[in-house]
């Protein structure tokens, strides 16, 4: 019994060493009891109950940072919009307000229509300086509601330097289009397409929607051109139903679309509440536009929200060109809360179905890649690819290539490879993929790396595909710039463990000793398992042919 009072008291102590002091010193038994209770269903992930408790707590405490702190980090976590406000206004009021809750006050001016309130808010995040590289770009959205200049000249005198312009091109393509100034609009967005990588599909969605509801559906599906999955069924969904969803024409819109792209920019750095913050906020001012909630289901699996983050998939309407990718979702969190089996099961009876389709059929090879069932994942691919239209099979032969290679079975891999790249010759990662499968196998040097070398003029700025470049540079003896171009992919992906071993091999070869170790030893921090023996050998004993990067 000693252990077990003990392993008790110790979870107490974790509790109540979380405790605010000063003014709690006096509360009644009451509150102490069910700020435990919150925290302790916080450590549980009920984030709901957690939610409530400190909602009750803040209705009793309201000038407690702590409690007020707690309630709104809680309140973003759990959906919770009124709590959110309430407690980020109580922080407004003590001095202690987060910088991404100053943007929450600032959406809930925006959603009120409040020009007035809304403006104040934007002078404030320019006064706190952390997110003051938005507001060129907020400053433009509240215009267009406000009726007051012009938006576009609005931006563009924010300048376009350091992060501002990261973000000045994308919200300038969406500003023309929202005031109607259609043409200068699409060649705006087309300008900054192939620079624009995962966020392409949303930006040529949006604009597809805001040309159908302004009457311009030839200039839609122009926009809607391509055989990706999304882009087809919402070319279908257009022609029959002459509308798509969440189209970019109030500032509540715009502001929400720059909230998910700064979200889903922190996140990729690093997962933070920041991130979370803003994409909650994003869904409070949009609702109807699926990314929101797809990347704020992302942030909370990341934090091993699973319960939330699979309900934020739920506000995703099955019509909706998204609604592929939150089925895909929730299937992630099942498989990453330890339900595999039952995400199998849920994928295997959705491909079942007598109208299942190719995206039903690649959920099943998803699950089974998850669980290491490479071959049977193959085989789930090549069902998917029989089902899809000649002209979008691409995307299911990659997966089915990759899952062949994945169960050692090259021989059948390359062929399938060799198919999705005949049907997709511009698809970088096609092009990647199947010139890197060649490098790991030293065959084919040359035409591997003639294809690397077209996927990075496609997307000059993508890590992964940087690093196969400077490796085919490697393998093929130009040490030099080898080293250069993997410099670059990790300067671009530092995190990845893959990119520090090659350019610690490189470095080894041109003698660079000591920064060789170090970049080996960086490949450790993320390294698989399976990779770790061989790097710990080459920071003890240096580079040799048996300890070479695959």
């Amino acid at each position: 019994m000693k252990s077990v009072r003990f392993v008790l008291f110790s979870t107490a102590a974790l509790l109540f060493a979380g405790l605010p002091g000063g003014a709690w010193a006096n509360q009644p038994g009451s509150s102490i009891r069910d700020y435990v209770r919150a925290r302790a269903a916080d450590a549980d992930g009920r984030i709901d109950v957690a939610a409530r408790g400190y909602g009750a707590l803040l209705a009793r405490n309201p000038n407690d940072p702590v409690i007020a702190t707690r309630a709104y980090r809680q309140a973003i976590s759990a959906g919770d919009r009124s709590l959110a406000m309430a407690a980020a206004v109580q922080l407004d009021r003590a001095g202690n307000l987060p910088p991404d809750a100053r943007l929450l006050i600032l959406a809930d001016a925006v959603a009120r229509r409040d020009w007035t309130a809304a403006q104040a808010a934007t002078d404030a995040i320019v006064r706190e300086k952390a997110f003051a590289f938005l507001v060129p770009a907020i400053r433009a959205w509240i215009a267009v509601g406000s009726k007051t200049g012009d938006p576009v000249a609005i931006l563009d005198a924010g300048g376009t330097g350091s992060v501002t312009g990261a973000y000045a091109g994308e919200q300038r393509a969406l500003l023309l289009l929202a005031t109607g100034r259609t043409a200068d609009g699409i060649a705006a967005l087309r300008a900054i397409l192939p620079a624009a990588s995962g966020r392409q599909m949303r930006l040529r969605l949006a604009a597809a929607a805001l040309l159908a509801r302004q009457g311009k559906r030839g200039q839609a599906a122009a926009i809607l051109d391509g055989d990706a999955p999304t882009l087809v069924k919402a070319r279908a969904d257009l022609k029959r139903r002459g509308t798509l969803p969440a189209p970019i024409d109030t500032p509540a819109a715009g502001i929400a679309e720059l909230l998910v792209r700064v979200a889903i920019d922190i996140n990729r750095e690093r997962a933070t509440p920041i991130a979370l913050a803003l994409a909650r906020t994003a869904t409070f001012l949009a609702p109807d536009n699926a990314e929101t909630w797809l990347v704020t289901s992302e942030l909370l699996l990341t934090g091993e929200r699973y319960a939330a983050a699979t309900e934020a998939l739920t506000h995703v309407r099955d019509d909706d060109p998204f609604a592929a990718a939150a089925a895909e979702g929730r299937l992630s969190a099942m498989v990453r809360s330890g339900e595999s089996e039952a995400a199998l099961a849920a994928a295997q009876a959705a491909a079942a179905r007598s109208d299942a389709g190719p995206g039903d059929w690649s959920r099943v090879g998803d699950v089974l890649a998850s669980l290491g069932r490479s071959r049977e994942a193959a085989e789930a691919y090549g069902k998917a690819a029989a089902l899809a239209p000649a002209d979008a099979r691409w995307p299911a032969w990659l997966l089915q290539g990759s899952a062949l290679e994945e169960a050692g079975d090259w021989a059948a891999a390359k062929p399938v490879l060799e198919k999705a790249y005949a049907a997709a010759p511009d698809e970088a990662v096609v092009l990647n993929l199947l010139g890197y499968a060649q490098l790991e196998r030293r065959e084919n040097l040359a035409a591997a790396q003639a294809l690397i070398e077209r996927a990075s003029l496609l997307r000059p700025d993508d890590a992964s595909i940087t690093d196969s470049l400077g490796w085919a540079y490697y393998l093929r003896g130009d040490v030099p710039r080898a080293i250069a171009t993997l410099e670059r992919a990790v300067a671009g992906d530092p995190a990845q463990s893959a990119i520090n071993e090659h350019l610690g091999d490189a470095y080894w070869s041109a003698g660079r000793r000591f920064e060789a170790r170090y970049a080996w030893s960086a490949a450790l921090v993320g390294a698989e398992p399976a990779d770790l023996l061989r790097l710990r050998a080459k920071i003890d004993g240096g580079w040799t042919k048996a300890v070479a990067a695959p």
